[in-house]
């Protein structure tokens, strides 16, 4: 008489957890809700009239801990994937958009044992923003520069317009270096200079597209799948 033979998911779903791979990912997104309180918890919220600083990432916070929430209760009523093997190569890249955007979005300084303080330009919205979406598309083996310079050329101009113009959410968030104000012509107000960019930038990112869309770029590659960078 045969005896059925259990498969290794099977194995991996005894006990009270029946989904692993969801506990674990709505554990991750609790944890990064609670972090983003707690960043925020010292920041205007304001009101839909006029908005704080944290009026945006303390609701998003709140939406990543309810669809953590949720991933933890449905690991324990269904059945899901086990924990699959993960590398490095996702959080090493995702760790460095973040540095980088933070780092150029922003004028700082920076004291950095011997060396002393270093000062940082701020570059604002218009560079930060495409920076981090490159660096952070890095995180997939199947990333593609030219699709990734396309993306962050059509985003950023979208999230620039959207935060602000004085129009819509007018946060008091960094756009462009001021320096480039200064190659506009006097009659330009801020709104006219932001307009003017995110056009710009959505323009170029239309003739790329359209110049290299016969192309297949290989891929870039920039770690192995064994975890290593």
């Amino acid at each position: 008489m045969s005896t059925p033979h259990e498969s290794p998911g099977a194995a991996s779903r005894r006990g009270p957890v029946r989904a692993p791979q969801s506990l674990a990912g709505g554990l991750f997104l609790l944890f990064l809700a609670l972090l983003a309180l707690w960043l925020t918890r010292d920041l205007d919220q304001g009101t839909l009239g006029s908005m704080g600083p944290a009026m945006l990432p303390r609701w998003l916070a709140f939406g990543v801990g309810l669809s953590g929430l949720a991933l933890i209760v449905l690991a324990f009523v269904k059945d899901g994937e086990p924990l699959e093997r993960w590398t490095l190569r996702g959080p090493f890249f995702i760790i460095w958009a973040i540095l980088a955007f933070a780092f150029t979005i922003r004028p700082d300084t920076w004291t950095i044992g011997p060396v002393g303080p270093i000062s940082l330009p701020g570059l604002g919205l218009m560079f930060a923003g495409p920076l981090a979406v490159i660096i952070g598309g890095f995180a997939t083996p199947e990333a593609r520069f030219r699709d990734l310079v396309i993306v962050a050329l059509s985003l950023t101009p979208f999230c620039m317009v959207l935060f602000g113009d004085s129009a819509l959410l007018n946060l008091p968030i960094p756009m462009f270096p001021q320096a480039l104000a200064g190659f506009f012509p006097a009659g330009f107000t801020q709104n006219s200079v932001l307009r003017t960019i995110a056009v710009v930038m959505a323009v170029a990112a239309l003739l790329i597209f359209l110049t290299t869309r016969g192309r297949r770029d290989a891929a870039i590659d920039a770690a192995d799948h064994g975890g290593r960078i």
